[in-house]
């Protein structure tokens, strides 16, 4: 594991850390010794770990609710980021879902805004309202969250989810090019199939099965197996010269 002081005195933005992945980035870049803020989903009633209410009330982790497909989710988001820190040195923009399998004949113009803001629109609007903060880091950091589907395109009823994780990684690229004067470093985490509440809602047993086998792993991601990799990609002195780049984390599913 990384050193417990490695990210000591910085400042860190996590959204969708409210379950699954970025909850598990959350916890382990507090044990590396980071201020996080904590976007913890649009419902401020979920039930949270006790490690994150304890580094609540020990002023390391700052938890903020919000609801990015409402039309002022991320502008509020992004003024409260304002409000805790005066610069941010990671941004990690995790938030984002499948939202629901649609088949291309099916998919209504609703779900189809619904899908891209979460997965899409909400990455470039929070990037946009932090990166002040990330600029006046010097040394700052973005991570953004892709998908597996984003090269193979997914499976059935999950195209414009796919396509949005593209949109991303591709994004993140232009960015990184854009971004290395103001010393910011842009990359990407692939996670593949992970077990997670995701594929609980969105892939049934049988399908998860038939996925497992076909992993030369033998097993289903965690998200401990992820959340080590926006560690790595957030630290300057682990990859301080690495910059638009995905990092894919599947066990071995792509070289199938």
């Amino acid at each position: 594991m990384f050193h417990p002081k490695l990210f000591e005195n910085r400042n860190v933005v996590v959204t969708g850390a409210g379950r699954g992945i970025g909850l598990e980035v959350a916890r382990q870049f507090l044990d590396c010794s980071a201020r996080v803020l904590v976007h913890v989903g649009r419902d401020p009633g979920r039930e949270l770990p006790d490690f994150l209410l304890e580094a609540e009330v020990d002023r390391r982790a700052f938890l903020v609710p919000a609801d990015f497909t409402s039309e002022s989710g991320t502008r509020d988001f992004a003024l409260a980021a304002a409000d805790v820190f005066d610069r941010i040195d990671v941004l990690v923009n995790n938030a984002g879902t499948m939202v629901g399998r649609f088949p291309a004949g099916e998919l209504t113009d609703e779900w189809y805004d619904r899908i891209v803001q979460l997965n899409q629109t909400s990455v470039v609007e929070v990037t946009r309202a932090l990166l002040p903060l990330l600029r006046a880091a010097g040394q700052a950091a973005i991570v953004n969250t892709v998908s597996i589907s984003a090269l193979t395109g997914g499976s059935p009823g999950s195209a414009i989810y796919s396509a949005s994780k593209a949109f991303v990684a591709t994004y993140s690229k232009a960015l990184a090019r854009e971004l290395a004067p103001d010393g910011i470093r842009v990359n990407c985490v692939s996670p593949g199939t992970i077990a997670t509440d995701f594929h609980e809602r969105y892939s049934s047993k049988d399908k998860l099965e038939q996925t497992r086998r076909s992993i030369p792993l033998q097993r289903l991601g965690t998200s401990e197996d992820c959340a080590p990799a926006y560690l790595f990609l957030a630290a300057p002195t682990l990859s301080g010269y690495i910059t638009g780049q995905v990092i894919e984390i599947n066990g071995g599913q792509l070289i199938c």
